[in-house]
């Protein structure tokens, strides 16, 4: 790929400034002036939620984390216990995030803490934490124990990596062992059982009290990779779910390439509603990713990054017959990049959450960290186009389009050709800047592969890359603004707010920088261990996990 089409808005380069022009009016149109703090906080007021709750992954459907907040803290110690409201161990590794909602805090980790006396901390679980939110008392936990065929589907210490979507007096999330589960909040505290499962220990009520399970892996064959891991969003009491299908241990076979890959499911009863399968044959190797939801071009959409590299939006509604139905779907690969398992690999998944920001859909692509780093993409993306808009199509030798295939698209040593796309929806691509203007792109001037999702306001967008770089562009224009190194790699993504961005780093070092187009540091405080997960805010509460604690940070009042 030549130089100038990593420094020029792709929008720029497929479709000329009229292009881009006018989708940035068409998207305007739909969403002046949005502010995406505004929208988060009147979407959360409608649920059966508090006001000011973060009650899913990102805090709502578009999953901008851009919570409303006064005084957020720039200074706490997790030893002496400067502005630590309450902290509670977890497990030894976390991955998951932080949702609050009606007086509860839940987060998913390993049992290495063993709050429940069954479970020993030798016996390794997915675990699913529920905390009182005013003091951090441990309430109940779901656990789930691993599945006996073991690392290639439900790899040892992970625990649970997804966050849980909870409105009203139930909880929903996806556990590692490829289920849907549907939790009572209040557990057996409520003296009652309302579901069909039996409650292991009634002396302490300090189970999860269940109230349906779907499984993905008995019920629709699925064959996860790994791990099972998608956050849950729902709208209009429907939710949506990734399932993680994806390679078998050897990296080359896919087992269960027609069992779904995306699939809508009844809110309150766990009844399918319709399911898609798109990635099929061509996953490259897991399906980690989240789903988001907006209007956008006056139609609905949920959107799913898939495991073959491409973002698919569905109309949610289905086609009242069991099956999704495909508004667009966008390669965010160039089609003569290859898939390896080596950690040299070009082509990469999708592992970040797509946001919604001004009717543009926003995501990077990533890989396994276990992969090791490599290059990235990330892309804006106009969701008011139909059919494959993806920015280039491939071609054999003769003209004719080639089938989307697994490791490689095109290949141009057999005389195949990736050529525009006329109906690219690609507004802008970006992989880097070349700052120092030397003709090439240096580490420090890359965009790497990235575990992370977005975050915008102000038309100013945020993300860090596997790599521990952060980026700041313009989200209209994808033009780089500034990158700043953290010297550790990044898993986690931002969250902005009150005019600071939060972003944490495998150092446990959390960076607080100052939200605008030039870099400053306000301060950067460590949480004495490695930050996966991502800082999240609810009614007035900082909270951030490390690896084996989780934090309620704001200020002490005497």
């Amino acid at each position: 790929m030549r130089l100038s089409h990593w420094l020029i808005p792709a929008a720029l380069v497929t479709a000329g400034t009229a292009g881009l022009i006018n989708c940035l009016a068409a998207a305007e149109k739909d969403s002046k002036d949005e502010d995406p703090t505004a929208m988060a906080a009147a979407e959360i007021k409608a649920r059966a939620v508090k006001p000011s709750d973060w009650p899913q992954w990102g805090g709502w459907t578009h999953r901008n984390n851009t919570p409303d907040a006064k005084n957020v803290p720039i200074e706490w110690d997790v030893e002496s216990g400067k502005n630590i409201l309450w902290s509670a161990p977890l497990g030894s590794q976390t991955y998951g995030n932080v949702v609050v909602a009606n007086g509860k805090v839940y987060i998913g980790t390993n049992n290495h803490h063993a709050w429940l006396k069954r479970y020993p901390k030798t016996v390794d679980l997915g675990v699913f934490l529920c905390f009182n939110e005013a003091d951090g008392k441990f309430l109940w936990q779901h656990s789930s124990p691993k599945l006996p065929t073991g690392r290639v589907h439900d790899w040892p210490d992970q625990g649970i990596c997804a966050a849980a979507y909870a409105e009203g007096d139930k909880v929903w999330y996806v556990t590692s062992r490829g289920e849907v589960a549907c939790l009572d909040a209040e557990g057996f505290h409520d003296n009652e059982n309302d579901g069909p499962f039996k409650q292991e220990d009634n002396e302490n009520k300090d189970e999860a009290d269940i109230i349906w399970k779907y499984d993905m892996m008995g019920q629709m064959g699925v064959s996860q990779h790994n791990m099972c891991n998608s956050s849950l969003i729902c709208v209009d009491g429907v939710l949506f779910v990734c399932t993680s299908n994806g390679v078998d241990e050897t990296h080359v076979n896919i087992p269960a390439p027609n069992a779904p890959s995306f699939f809508a499911m009844e809110r309150d009863t766990g009844k399918v509603l319709w399911t898609d399968k798109s990635p099929g044959i061509n996953i490259l190797h897991g399906q980690w990713s989240s789903p988001a939801y907006g209007v956008m071009g006056g139609q609905k959409q949920v959107i799913f990054g898939g495991g073959d590299g491409y973002i698919y939006s569905f109309d949610p509604a289905g086609d009242g017959q069991g099956n999704a139905k495909l508004l667009w779907k966008f390669d965010c690969n160039p089609k003569a990049s290859v898939y390896s398992v080596s950690g040299k690999s070009e082509r990469n998944h999708i592992i970040g959450t797509p946001v919604i920001y001004k009717g543009l859909v926003y995501v990077g692509v990533g890989e396994d960290p276990e992969h090791g780093e490599g290059n990235g993409h990330l892309w804006c993306i106009d969701p008011t186009k139909r059919g494959d808009v993806s920015p280039e199509l491939a071609q054999d030798k003769d003209g004719k389009p080639i089938p989307h295939r697994r490791l490689q698209a095109v290949d141009p040593k057999a005389g195949e050709k990736a050529v525009p796309n006329p109906d690219s929806a690609a507004v802008w691509h970006y992989v880097g800047f070349d700052k120092n203007k030397d003709g090439k792109l240096e580490f420090e001037e890359e965009m790497h592969r990235t575990c992370g999702t977005v975050v915008i306001k102000d038309d100013i967008l945020y993300i860090a890359d596997f790599s521990g770089l952060v980026h700041c562009l313009n989200a209209l224009t994808g033009e780089q603004h500034w990158t700043h190194d953290m010297f550790a790699a990044a898993w986690s993504s931002p969250m902005l707010v009150e005019g600071k961005v939060y972003i944490g780093d495998e150092d446990g070092d959390v960076t607080i920088f100052k939200h605008g187009p030039e870099m400053e540091i306000i301060a950067e405080v460590n949480m004495g261990n490695s930050v996966y997960s991502t800082p999240v805010m609810a009614n007035g509460v900082l909270y951030i996990s490390n690896k084996s604690t989780l934090f309620a940070i704001g200020e002490k009042k005497d």
